[in-house]
């Protein structure tokens, strides 16, 4: 656990009721427009960072270490006079209990991103119908993702309810022709895959995963004796077998994969692993991530 910890900076401590609010950081990046009004965009970041941070999104006032810390980073590279078209960047994190380390929660890249903006114009959520713009509309439904990634990882399907409201404005969009991500067919790895995929009845074992390893498992690794811990995450993934004939295509299931990899090769990537069959890992960990066979799972021993 030791390896892990010196990866990452302490940015808050553990609460023992989990987060249902988000201190975000924004960032906005118009290099490729060249000498374009960049005042426009600074406006827009102080927009996105006050909307995300001021919304009421669970109905529950928090003080700021209590929240989830997230970063949104948007990259532009159209402009169309109001209309902009680049990609926006999701990631957010999760204490674990009493150390001084981060799990990574969600980690994504979203390449179909395109909205309308007035520069100062005031951003107005209503989950029941689309903007017409896309812009609060995207970054809604990744707050609400990081929101059920969040409350999934301190709950067994404690997420539910926040993905459901993600589902919400994922349908909203669905019926929008000026957008892409949000449409169902001809588009992979968008939006609307993404939230169907979480809430499926098929993908209730990832879920439910998703809580083992990091409230039975991570949250127990600061004892002096991680073997059990370790024991209980092997476990939980070792569950996982069940997909090996289905996540080729799943965005759901490759997102776990890819945000998780460091920090599951750094669990194991020591002598003192209890009883753990680490070849058994080994195997699943090269089915399901093949790209990381030769940096990460071919050294564990």
């Amino acid at each position: 656990m030791k390896k892990i910890i010196s990866l990452f900076l302490l940015l808050f401590i553990y609460s023992t009721s989990f987060s249902q609010e988000l201190l975000a950081t924004v960032q906005v990046n118009s290099q490729q427009l060249g000498g374009s009004n960049q005042s426009a965009y600074k406006a827009l970041e102080k927009s996105l960072r006050d909307f995300i941070n001021n919304t009421s999104w669970t109905g529950r006032k928090l003080q700021n270490f209590e929240k989830i810390k997230s970063n949104f980073a948007i990259v532009i590279s159209e402009k169309d006079g109001n209309r902009y078209k680049g990609s926006i960047v999701i990631q957010a994190v999760r204490p674990v209990y009493n150390t001084n380390y981060e799990s990574p929660l969600i980690n994504l890249q979203d390449t179909r991103f395109s909205f309308e903006y007035i520069e100062n114009e005031n951003l107005i959520f209503n989950e029941r119908q689309f903007s017409g713009k896309n812009l609060i509309d995207v970054v809604s439904f990744y707050v609400y993702l990081i929101l059920g990634y969040d409350a999934d990882s301190f709950q067994t399907m404690g997420g539910t309810q926040w993905f459901q409201k993600a589902q919400q404005i994922a349908q909203n969009g669905e019926s929008q022709n000026n957008y892409d991500g949000w449409k169902q067919i001809n588009e992979p790895r968008n939006r609307s895959q993404l939230i169907r995929e979480i809430m499926s009845p098929n993908m209730a074992q990832l879920r439910s995963t998703f809580y083992t390893y990091h409230r039975a498992g991570l949250d127990n690794m600061f004892n002096q004796d991680q073997t059990s811990s370790k024991k209980i995450i092997f476990d939980a993934l070792m569950q996982l077998k069940m997909y090996e004939n289905s996540f080729q295509q799943n965005y759901f299931f490759d997102l776990f994969t890819t945000n998780k990899a460091d920090e599951i090769f750094n669990i194991f990537n020591s002598g003192n692993n209890g009883g753990i069959i680490i070849g058994d890992l080994k195997q699943l960990m090269m089915m399901f991530s093949p790209k990381n066979t030769d940096s990460k799972w071919s050294k564990w021993k």
